[in-house]
């Protein structure tokens, strides 16, 4: 209970009372929800009410649908609080935050291995995270593709990208918002990243860049960039093209490097121009952090970064955003510095190594059939071996009521028929965590296998629906029940009555697309599980916002 000492004259008579807030007009009267609200409200007041709502939220270490960091060091946390009120873009008045800023995108260029000398600056921004990250990308490519086509006298109005379909959905907003044509290679069942072969022959002239995707947001599989690399430079050769790689190392840009040295991703490979990673991912820093590294200054246009003077000094920029808070950029600093490369390499491997723990506790349940690879991102992708009497997206929902998020989602085009879950193991996913989930997910199972099959379920809930229509007691025979109509629509002609009452019945709210499948906090996979788009299919997971 919230106490609050009143010592208003007029509402005590002159003595001191202690006076509950659950008693005041405060909680009886209802808040304005959409426009603001005549009369101020006391301070703890507010806060009650508002921290009351957001014990309606998941909880963060439980939601196994984010990519996003959960959990960092108090000592971070203390540096985070003490820089909340600075803003990052003013650089003159906080050169020394701009420094760490430099430094982070220096760190960051060197384990990417950029081709930089001692001494060097590294060509980089601090954004907001990947999203942000890979619209500057896509922009440095768009224009440098444009600059070389008008200087050789040549048409620039028709640019377009290669990627695979199951790239995330800033991808297709970067294409969207700065038209540019987005040639997506379709994924096929059991191969669920881009070809490397499909994807070199989109490639033409008006080819800006080709996208590789080191850790799919689906399954956390690498795609083959160095293949990537040696097809594109053969027809580079061939055609007297010029067309780069572009990285997005989102999930996979804090892991390969400590864990997979071998795998050559990153800019030892002459194409790779430019990579993008999220600092909030395994970065291991909280929500709103990303980084985007170029090879050398070539590749970034001088004409996209502007210079300002009004902050007081003459500061060059290249963002989408202007304003944001200097937190994130001091936390990913802190984390560089206070874990080294060992600290990472460490981390890292724990997640390696409870991720293939949990994938053999999943796979040994004997129920489903694991679609995620044990070298790529640490999590675990998986699907149900029979989904005849219940999905992965009622798993989901009944995982809700221990408290977790698991998100259920179908794959990317031309895999969309593949439905999965997917956990992501995080730094703060401790082994007994995933005991727990998994005896919670045993516990699921067990739930489903006690129910009917759903053709019982419908065909009841059929017969029953018809019998009150026509005001008949309901058939008791088996005998019976096969004279009805319902029975026939549904059992005799293929259940197509059934799945539509089924669809019906289980809708339990629909809301459309969502911007994330993990942005709603408990209702988000819900909703999803049942919502359909324009083709009556569940929609997929990248074209949401994740988390990706």
């Amino acid at each position: 209970m919230v106490l609050s000492i009143c010592k208003s004259m007029k509402e005590t008579k002159g003595h001191d009372t202690i006076d509950s807030m659950f008693a005041s007009r405060y909680a009886q009267a209802e808040l304005p929800r959409f426009e603001i609200p005549t009369q101020e409200t006391p301070k703890d007041v507010a806060y009650q009410i508002i921290s009351d709502e957001l014990m309606l939220d998941g909880n963060p270490r439980l939601n196994l649908a984010s990519f996003v960091t959960t959990w960092m060091e108090p000592e971070c946390d203390k540096l985070i609080m003490a820089a909340l009120n600075k803003n990052y873009i003013d650089m003159d008045e906080y050169p020394i935050t701009t420094e760490l800023q430099d430094r982070c995108v220096n760190m960051v260029a060197r384990l990417f291995n950029a081709p930089i000398g001692e001494g060097e600056q590294a060509v980089g921004a601090g954004t907001v995270g990947s999203s942000e990250a890979i619209m500057l990308a896509g922009l440095a490519f768009k224009r440098k593709w444009q600059l070389e086509r008008k200087a050789a006298g040549k048409p620039w109005d028709k640019p377009n990208m290669v990627t695979g379909a199951n790239v995330q959905v800033c991808w297709e907003k970067f294409a969207r918002y700065f038209e540019v044509e987005l040639r997506e290679v379709t994924l096929k069942e059991d191969y669920y990243v881009m070809d490397p072969h499909r994807a070199v022959e989109l490639v033409d002239e008006n080819t800006i860049c080709v996208c590789a995707i080191l850790g799919s947001t689906y399954n956390g599989e690498f795609e083959d960039v160095q293949l990537l690399n040696d097809l594109l430079e053969k027809k580079n050769q061939e055609l007297g093209l010029n067309v780069p790689i572009h990285v997005d190392a989102a999930s996979g840009g804090f892991v390969v490097p400590f864990i997979y040295p071998d795998i050559v991703w990153d800019f030892r490979l002459p194409l790779v121009k430019s990579i993008n990673v999220s600092g909030h991912k395994y970065g291991l820093v909280y929500a709103g952090i990303g980084w985007v590294v170029w090879r050398n200054k070539e590749d970034l246009p001088e004409e996209l970064i502007f210079h300002v003077n009004y902050l007081g000094a003459d500061q060059p920029t290249f963002t989408l955003n202007f304003s944001k808070g200097a937190s994130q950029v001091i936390a990913q600093y802190y984390q560089l510095i206070r874990l080294g490369f060992n600290g990472y390499k460490s981390i890292m491997t724990n997640c390696a190594m409870n991720a293939k723990i949990l994938t053999q506790a999943i796979e040994n349940l004997g129920r489903f059939k694991i679609l995620s690879k044990e070298v790529g991102v640490p999590l675990v992708a998986f699907s149900l071996l029979d989904s005849s009497n219940y999905t992965e997206f009622d798993i989901s929902d009944g995982l809700r009521r221990y408290g977790w998020t698991v998100p259920a989602y179908t794959m990317a085009p031309d895999a969309q028929h593949v439905t999965l879950l997917r956990v992501v193991v995080r730094e703060d996913f401790s082994r007994s965590l995933a005991n727990r989930l998994v005896t919670d997910i045993k516990r699921v199972l067990d739930h489903f296998d006690a129910r009917p099959p759903k053709l019982i379920e419908v065909v009841t809930a059929a017969v029953a629906q018809e019998n009150r229509e026509a005001n008949l007691d309901l058939p008791t025979t088996p005998d019976a029940v096969k004279a009805t109509a319902a029975f026939n629509d549904i059992v005799v002609e293929g259940h197509h009555g059934g799945k539509k009452k089924q669809q019906h019945g289980h809708g339990h709210g629909h809301h459309g697309r969502s911007h994330s499948h993990s942005h709603h906090g408990r209702s988000h996979s819900h909703h999803h599980s049942h919502s359909k788009d324009n083709h009556g299919k569940k929609p997929a997971l990248h074209k949401m916002n994740g988390v990706c």
